[in-house]
């Protein structure tokens, strides 16, 4: 087995496109995160992505993106974004991670999406679901699922979205768009909730911004940007942006207009974003690894996905376990505890009324 790292920008059309033969042919792998545009642009504007190319008699077999940081600690492609991590790789693929992580140039190698399944998945580690909506047999059979284990939530919204037209306008709702003006409005939406949930707004960072506003550019066969927009009259309501292969839609940054909140906008959006995927060939919405109440509400089942660290005995390693295992232990002893859960919201979203009050 030989491994060469190089940066994404250096791999050519051959090496891409053997990329996407081995993600198309094991259906585990069928999430854009995973795909070779991703990487690669991801490699535009964060110069420290890399990619490992694992050679075995003269045949690329696998690919590990990553991104390679100081003291040798390696975290994923886009780290802190992507809700799918792993290698793409040929089945049933033989290596060494460590003999891996030290051709990277790594100390250890942190995740927190890293598909259940993978070669790369340590002896130690978490799973925590990721939901999903199984559109494989169309939006209507999707419907009359949800409506046997949510009917509540589908009634009540079919209601709201009456309602809502009703009171506003007809609604309606643009699909594919490639706007870079309504992907602003979707960001600031966006902004706003980070600030008043009290979390960190992912769109204060330039680079994040940058690799949104180049994704949605895309829109080939097999990966492209994906935002839509529900509309009352000419009025933005809720949209997502995410990103699709050509059989499934990652969830990444839905949002809405919070003059909207008591419609239950994203609700509303999303059941009008799957009956477009559907129609557009969608088999699968996976809506991302985290506790909130609407996916709970639109799931038909889950994925698997893990957290955890691959590490090597060296100072680097050493350092990065006293900075960061005992805090990721703590975060997740907290997630999987509804009550301490519900505290740790309570006091982010107080936190967030009292710097936005502060900033008014």
């Amino acid at each position: 087995m030989r491994i060469s790292v190089v940066h994404p920008r250096e791999l050519g059309p051959s090496e891409t496109a053997r990329w996407r033969a081995l993600q198309s042919a094991d259906p585990a792998l069928d999430n854009p995160f995973l795909s070779p545009e991703f990487t690669i642009e991801t490699g535009r504007v964060r110069e420290q992505a890399r990619v490992a190319v694992l050679t075995d008699g003269g045949d690329i077999v696998g690919y590990f993106p990553f991104e390679r940081h100081q003291l040798g600690i390696g975290r994923p492609v886009a780290a802190g974004l992507t809700d799918a991590q792993g290698m793409i790789h040929v089945k049933d693929i033989e290596f060494s991670a460590h003999e891996l992580m030290k051709a990277c140039g790594l100390a250890v190698f942190e995740f927190d999406h890293l598909l259940a399944g993978q070669p790369l998945v340590p002896a130690k580690h978490s799973r925590h679901p990721s939901p999903v909506i199984d559109l494989s047999d169309g939006y209507a059979a999707y419907v009359e699922t949800l409506k046997q284990v949510s009917g509540k939530t589908y009634k009540s919204t079919a209601y709201k979205s009456r309602k809502l037209g009703r009171d506003f306008g007809e609604l309606r709702h643009d699909y594919g768009i490639q706007d870079q003006a309504v992907l602003r409005v979707l960001t600031d939406w966006k902004t706003d909730q980070y600030r008043r949930t009290g979390r960190a707004d992912r769109f204060s960072r330039p680079w994040i911004t940058k690799l949104v506003e180049n994704l949605l550019r895309i829109d080939t066969e097999h990966f492209g940007g994906s935002l839509d927009m529900v509309y009352v009259g000419d009025r933005p309501v809720a949209g997502h942006f995410g990103l699709r292969t050509k059989t499934t839609l990652a969830g990444w940054f839905p949002a809405y207009d919070t003059a909207f909140a008591k419609y239950s906008p994203g609700l509303i959006h999303h059941l009008a974003m799957a009956e477009r995927a559907a129609e557009a060939g969608i088999r699968l919405i996976d809506m991302g690894r985290g506790e909130k109440e609407y996916k709970e509400k639109l799931k038909t089942g889950e994925l698997w996905v893990t957290e955890g660290r691959i590490a090597r005995a060296t100072p680097g390693a050493g350092v990065h376990w006293l900075v960061r295992v005992p805090v990721r232990k703590a975060r997740g002893t907290v997630l999987a505890n509804s009550m301490l859960r519900e505290t740790a919201d309570l006091a982010l979203k107080t936190y967030g009324r009292i710097r936005t009050s502060l900033a008014s």
